[in-house]
């Protein structure tokens, strides 16, 4: 029934051994020091190295770009040798892991960054409030970035690139959905620029072009990914006309020849807001030629069903990877999946609990047969 799942995947360089991948989730574990990975991040990607492609949470490129308390970084030498052993805990049980790269831009809070505000494409600010390690504070109001501090910018990223390169990642997928960054200069209600970076939907996904080039200068197109939202309200970002500016950002990701594109469109009960607007994935699917992955909320058939009816390549899951780590052999066996228990508390805390004491089928079934 689930046989199209566990068919193999080729994405530009990327082999992926089934069409079950696991989707980037933010948990919150890099504690001490902060914003540097350590064994138990190495304990938890093992379990999960039965993903076609694991996606890793999403990381930090910069100290600037970096907002959410104990989320891992990947711009110094100490963070870089700490992925090495992730990296090589996944290729030991023979997975395929990718690091998805982030700049959160207006969502990081000033106590992140000495005092100073954060950036973004232009003076916005973020609705609602922020995580920080002194609890929950309003966001504050972005800087616009400047010409230099795009340039900057994409030489953090490409810094960042070399780095994972470094770590031993198979490729690297950009983070440019859910309201962070590259989204922000993507909409037009968080775009206000009136330069080359703003105004129509293709001077507005220029600052993803740029940044996707950089990528590509480090790794060559067929090892870098993207991850879209074209979904409407996303932590206060939203766009007047979806399809055109998501039908421009897909053109980009068609010329650049990216290894795949990854969408993520919530259901009915997904987070980062609004999910009850057109989806705009058959629109992407018709520009951008190259391996399609959908995410969120999805069951095993309905991925059968989307794969099956040539929506989508692979379907990338998320929060059932979370407690169920051989979510692959559930699948397979057609057995039942776990629930996540004390949500959110033990999605962000960084301990073992709710992390990595996740029991296996095989390990359930053991303890049944006692």
């Amino acid at each position: 029934m689930h046989d199209v799942l566990f068919q193999p995947l080729q994405m530009g360089a990327l082999h992926a051994k089934n069409r079950i991948h696991m989707a980037p989730l933010t948990r919150g574990r890099a504690a001490e020091p902060m914003f540097t990975p350590n064994a138990l991040m190495a304990t938890y990607y093992r379990q999960r190295a039965g993903a076609g492609m694991i996606l890793t949470e999403a990381t930090g490129i910069s100290r600037e770009g970096l907002g959410w308390p104990s989320a891992p970084g990947i711009w110094s030498d100490e963070q870089t040798e700490a992925w090495k052993a992730i990296t090589k805990a996944v290729h030991e049980e023979g997975g395929l892991i990718v690091m998805q790269l982030w700049h959160m831009g207006r969502i990081v809070h000033p106590v992140f960054l000495d005092g100073n505000p954060p950036v973004s494409a232009s003076a916005t600010t973020a609705p609602g409030d922020a995580h920080t390690p002194q609890g929950k504070q309003p966001y504050a109001e972005a800087r616009a970035m400047t010409h230099e501090d795009i340039k900057r910018t994409i030489g953090d990223y490409r810094r960042a690139a070399e780095n994972a390169k470094k770590a031993g990642f198979d490729g690297v997928q950009l983070h440019g959905a859910n309201g962070y960054l590259v989204d922000q200069f993507l909409r037009d209600n968080t775009n206000l620029r009136t330069d080359e970076y703003g105004g129509s939907p293709e001077n507005r996904t220029r600052f993803m072009r740029e940044v996707l080039e950089a990528l590509i200068d480090v790794w060559g197109a067929d090892r870098v990914g993207i991850r879209l939202s074209p979904n409407g309200d996303s932590q206060g970002a939203n766009d007047s006309n979806p399809a055109a500016t998501f039908g421009a950002a897909a053109k980009v990701c068609e010329e650049l020849g990216l290894a795949f594109v990854e969408l993520r469109e919530p259901g009915p009960d997904g987070t980062f807001g609004q999910t009850d607007v057109p989806k705009q994935s058959p629109l992407i699917r018709q520009i951008y030629t190259g391996p399609l992955i959908l995410n969120s909320d999805y069951t095993a058939e309905e991925a059968v069903a989307d794969i099956e009816a040539g929506k989508c390549d692979a379907v990338s899951f998320g929060r059932p990877y979370i407690s169920n780590p051989d979510l692959d052999r559930r699948i397979a066996a057609g057995a039942h999946w776990n629930p996540n228990k004390d949500v959110p508390k033990s999605w962000y805390f960084p301990i073992p609990q709710g992390y990595i004491d996740y029991p296996t089928l095989a390990e359930e079934q053991a303890e049944a047969a006692e």
